[in-house]
């Protein structure tokens, strides 16, 4: 893919200019992550990537994200086991910009139907539900889907009104407080798959395999400007 296919909202110039607002991403490690795709993902857009499980190098990055695959109760472990859990927590609680990413947005919720009597990490309010059984309807839902993003929104300012990502996922949330979904998707269900409380902000999809769209809502993440839709 060439640079100029690969450009989406920025403009070529201004991806070839990013090192002059670089910014460094502790991506946290806790056993549970496709840490790869999302590091290079990150250093794509012009950012420094830091695979990291130290609490001083988490907390003392410009962005964080939290990324995640396989299991619920598995993942929940690993962050009580590397003491990531508490760290996430204190950089909710001191307003650091966070990204969670695929289960790494299902942890930030209460419980998980995947394992039953786990709990979350209780930031947001609301459970994750497995995708219902239908005729037809193929379980994983993976591939391609259209969101229907609030427009202007965090990571989808300067975005089309229904970008197109990619999913990998058999669970999906559904939050109590509805004011901070930013995005559903339907696969049989009406899924929230993008939620933002103040400067924390989770997605279902992936946005590292998303194309020239995921690279966008990632640059929304790490440049964005508060007030602007993105975060500061």
């Amino acid at each position: 893919m060439t640079l100029a296919a690969d450009c989406g909202v920025l403009s070529c110039m201004e991806k070839m200019n990013t090192k002059g607002r670089e910014r460094v991403i502790a991506i946290i490690d806790y056993g549970a992550g496709n840490l790869s795709s999302v590091k290079k993902a990150c250093e794509h857009i012009g950012c420094t990537a830091r695979v990291t499980s130290d609490r001083k190098a988490v907390l003392s990055s410009a962005r964080i994200i939290l990324p995640g695959v396989g299991a619920f109760g598995d993942a929940m472990d690993g962050l009580i086991k590397s003491g990531m859990d508490d760290v996430v927590r204190e950089a909710v609680q001191r307003s650091l910009p966070l990204l969670g990413i695929c289960l790494g947005l299902q942890l930030l919720f209460e419980t998980s139907e995947e394992s039953p009597g786990v709990g979350g990490l209780g930031i947001l309010e609301g459970s994750v539900l497995r995708i219902p059984q239908k005729e037809g309807l193929k379980i994983p839902h993976v591939g391609w889907n259209t969101l229907r993003a609030r427009e202007g929104a965090g990571l989808f300012a300067s975005l089309p009104p229904s970008p197109f990502v990619y999913f990998v996922h058999s669970y999906y949330a559904k939050a109590a407080e509805r004011e901070k979904v930013i995005a559903t998707a339907e696969h049989g269900v009406e899924m929230d798959v993008a939620v933002k409380d103040g400067n924390m902000q989770a997605v279902q999809f992936h946005p590292e395999k998303s194309g020239a769209v995921g690279l966008d809502i990632l640059r929304n993440f790490a440049f964005g400007v508060r007030g602007e839709g993105g975060i500061g």
